[in-house]
């Protein structure tokens, strides 16, 4: 085998410490949470190598939308953005015993709809993108993952997280907001929201969700953030803060959602 020279050594080592920086030089970022360990709903360590192949299919696909579902995405935001550790934490919109509530009525739509419609909605408003068929090979692998997390649910008992945490309903000032997400945010998602894909995920502009999806709506948002976030140090921002920066958020440009996909 050939010894390595002095210089490539050198241009290995630098590549590496680089990496280690980005990883641990952004105030004290943890790990992006759809890359964090597969945890909440497991019966033990190695649960997540017990998937089914085609939920399998469906978990890369919720870690790495953009990756595994290209065709379908407008932005840069994986489903495990929003609904955090795969879809299993607790007051994050975990997917946990999410299945049997479909079919149901969903009031945007203004109709009846199935998981796989839920499905399609996200792909077009947080995903910024284009609905893929409700019998696709990607819709059919959510749906299975979303029914393996759904496989311990009992009718008519809700999971303890399911949703976001409740907050008091309160008024945001965005100028106190960019405060906030100067000293508590900036440090993730960039003084530009823009974050760093796939790693960190961008809270505004082209490569964040539109103006159609629900983390649009600052009650919304707000409650996220209460509960979540800042990444590192979650749960200690008050409800005001929470809507503060939140406002400061929505002021800030983003996609428009497609109207032709109002129906879902």
């Amino acid at each position: 085998m050939k010894s390595i020279s002095l210089k490539t050594r050198m241009s290995l080592f630098l590549s590496m410490a680089a990496f280690v920086l980005l990883c641990f030089g952004m105030a004290g970022c943890d790990d992006h949470p759809a890359q964090a360990a597969f945890t909440g709903h497991e019966t033990s360590a190695d649960s997540a190598l017990q998937l089914p192949p085609l939920a399998v299919q469906g978990k890369l696909i919720f870690d790495e939308t953009p990756k595994y579902a290209r065709a379908y995405v407008g932005n840069k935001l994986t489903c495990g953005d929003c609904h955090i550790q795969s879809g299993t934490a607790p007051h994050a919109a975990p997917m946990i015993d999410l299945a049997g509530l479909f079919p149901m009525f969903n009031k945007r739509a203004g109709h009846v709809i199935s998981l796989e419609n839920r499905i399609q909605e996200c792909f077009t408003r947080s995903e910024a993108g284009s609905p893929p068929a409700a019998n696709s090979s990607e819709v059919q692998a959510l749906v299975a993952y979303i029914n393996w997390l759904s496989r311990d649910g009992v009718k008519g008992k809700a999971f303890p997280g399911r949703g976001l945490v409740k907050i008091p309903a309160l008024k945001g000032d965005p100028v106190a907001g960019k405060a906030i997400y100067v000293a508590q945010c900036a440090g993730c998602h960039g003084a530009d929201g823009a974050g760093v894909p796939p790693i960190l995920p961008a809270v505004w502009g082209n490569d964040s969700f539109n103006d159609g999806a629900g983390m649009n709506q600052p009650a919304k948002m707000a409650a996220f953030v209460l509960h979540n976030m800042p990444q590192n140090h979650p749960g200690t921002l008050s409800p005001q803060q929470a809507w503060e920066v939140s406002a400061y958020i929505h002021t800030m440009p983003r996609p428009k959602f497609n109207q032709a996909y109002s129906h879902y």
